[in-house]
């Protein structure tokens, strides 16, 4: 396999465009979901369309063992991963002392753990052959907390924050980090977090352009890409360090409480 592109929450809305450009910029893929009926369709689509090999497999990043699991086959198969993207993840809207702890345990797992241990697994392969993209999709969320949405805020801090660190410690190593910050997107996240009944989704951006703009900034060695943001959105962001903490949380929250 060739420009060889390992996309995780490949089967539908921003990981699914990512998989569309790379294909078309003629690289091929490992995409992995939990879905094998949306991945093999996918795969049918990128392979006909594109002439490039996809690679399906099917897992729940959920699952502690399973990073590892692609880890092992890929190398058992002597694939070399060139770029890296995390993007599956999902939120959940409620009171953190009310919600289920075994989703919030599932969220940690998914978009902190399974990220985390992704990144670490496949860098050193990067390193020593010299060359190397990752591209973390984290969420504008990262730059600020995040009432009704507590731990969902939170782990995206951590992917902003790994990402930064990590883009300097691989400096000079022809492998770049970078993370991507979409707005609100039109995906499945809004429905199966509950964000859709929301008015911070009353608007939002197209997957595609926001698998665009993170794809680009990715081949360009970017820290970060903040993406699917309206004029005004940018603006209101460029103030959010510069208000009182009680202001931002008290604003957050009434944009992520349900109609």
């Amino acid at each position: 396999m060739k420009n060889t592109a390992l996309i995780t929450g490949a089967s539908t809305g921003i990981g699914r465009e990512l998989a569309f450009i790379h294909a078309e910029r003629g690289g091929d893929l490992v995409i992995v979901a939990r879905s094998e009926d949306k991945l093999q369709q996918l795969k049918s689509e990128l392979e006909s369309s594109h002439g490039v090999q996809v690679r399906v497999l099917v897992c729940d990043l959920t699952d502690r063992d399973a990073p590892a699991q692609i880890f092992q086959e890929l190398r058992e198969e002597e694939t070399d991963v060139d770029i890296l993207i995390n993007n599956a993840g999902f939120g959940g809207l409620g009171k953190f002392y009310q919600r289920e702890w075994a989703d919030d345990l599932a969220m940690i797992n998914l978009n902190v753990v399974a990220l985390t241990e992704l990144t670490r697994l496949f860098l050193p392969g990067m390193v020593s052959r010299g060359h190397g993209r990752v591209l973390n999709v984290s969420s504008t969320a990262s730059l600020m907390p995040g009432p009704l949405q507590a731990v969902y805020f939170a782990t995206k801090a951590f992917v902003t924050s790994l990402s930064n660190a990590l883009a300097e410690e691989l400096r000079d190593t022809g492998v770049t980090v970078t993370a991507l910050m979409p707005g609100a997107t039109e995906t499945e996240f809004a429905r199966v977090s509950g964000m859709d009944k929301t008015p911070l989704f009353q608007k939002t951006a197209s997957a595609r352009r926001v698998a665009e703009d993170g794809y680009n900034g990715m081949l360009a060695g970017k820290l970060d890409v903040i993406a699917g943001l309206s004029l005004f959105q940018r603006i209101q962001l460029a103030f959010v360090p510069l208000l009182p903490k009680r202001i931002v949380l008290s604003e957050t929250r009434k944009m992520q409480e349900t109609n």
